[in-house]
Formats: structure tokens, C-alpha cells, sequence
């Protein structure tokens, strides 16, 4: 009796003799590198950036809803947790356009053999680190700059 948990299907080799090939590899059969790790990252990325995009249209809808409804999501997301939760989205997004970059670049026909790939890996992780610091640092600064001029137009009425 055959063992049907065997993943296998019987395939030819390119002279004719037949031969049985697993239907997909297992994770054991291959080396992790760094790319595959980034490439599946990107797919993760892509679904967070999506979840974000709708906690995006929501907080409009709150906004578009009244000063109420406003002021209890800037409530959410302006308590530590929330802010944590938009800088991964902020990072997610900018690793996603990255990896989208990625494979542009590569569906145009450059940089896809074994060595680019592998070269190019960290640089996108760099490349994603750098772009998310300086945009948190640069909402951050705007956002004290903000806190700031309430304050001294409080202070000034």
C-alpha cells in the first residue's frame, strides 16, 4: 500500500525516464539567506500597511464625524502604545515601497542574479532604517513644534 502522506508526483527528466519529485520543497531543504527573509517580509509589510491604511480612513472618519469623535482618536493615537503602533505602520510602508522597488527594478531585468540580490539585501534594510528614522524624527519635531506654539498662544490670550 502507498503512503499518501508522501508529497510526490511523478515527473520526467529531460531524457524521457520518469521520476518521482516532491510536489513542494520543505523549509529544511533550503539555507536561509537573508532574502528570503526579506521577501517575505515584504508580504507581511503589505498587509500591515493595508491594516494601516484603514486605521488611516478611520481616524479620518473621526475627524469628518466631529471634535468629539476627533479628540477621542487623537486620545489613541497619542498615547505611547498608539505612537508605537503608528511607527511600525510608518516602517512597514516604507519597507514595502522599498521591497516594491525592489522588484521593479528586478522585473525590468537588472541587479536579479544571485549575487545582486544578495548584495542588495542589506543595503534595502539600510535604506528602510535610514528613511523610517528620518521621517519619525521629522514627525516628531513637528509635533513638539505644534505643542509648543499652543502653548505660548495660550499663554499669550
Amino acid at each position: 500500500m502507498q503512503d499518501i502522506r508522501k508529497a510526490l508526483y511523478v515527473g520526467s527528466r529531460s531524457d524521457g525516464r520518469l521520476i518521482q519529485r516532491p510536489m513542494s520543497p520543505h523549509l529544511q531543504v533550503y539555507r536561509y539567506r537573508l532574502s528570503m527573509v526579506l521577501s517575505i517580509t515584504n508580504r507581511i509589510t503589505g498587509v500591515i500597511a493595508t491594516a494601516g491604511a484603514a486605521l488611516g480612513v478611520f481616524w479620518l472618519g473621526a475627524a469628518a464625524k466631529g471634535p468629539k469623535t476627533f479628540a477621542k482618536a487623537r486620545k489613541v493615537t497619542g498615547n505611547p502604545l498608539g505612537q508605537l503602533v503608528l511607527l511600525g505602520w510608518l516602517a512597514s510602508v516604507v519597507y514595502h515601497t522599498v521591497g516594491g522597488i525592489r522588484h521593479l527594478i528586478w522585473d525590468s531585468g537588472y541587479r536579479y542574479d544571485k549575487k545582486e540580490v544578495n548584495e542588495d539585501g542589506p543595503v534595502a534594510v539600510g535604506v528602510t532604517a535610514g528613511v523610517s528614522t528620518v521621517l519619525a524624527v521629522g514627525l516628531l519635531a513637528v509635533s513638539i513644534c505644534r505643542k509648543r506654539s499652543r502653548a505660548k498662544a495660550g499663554k499669550v490670550s
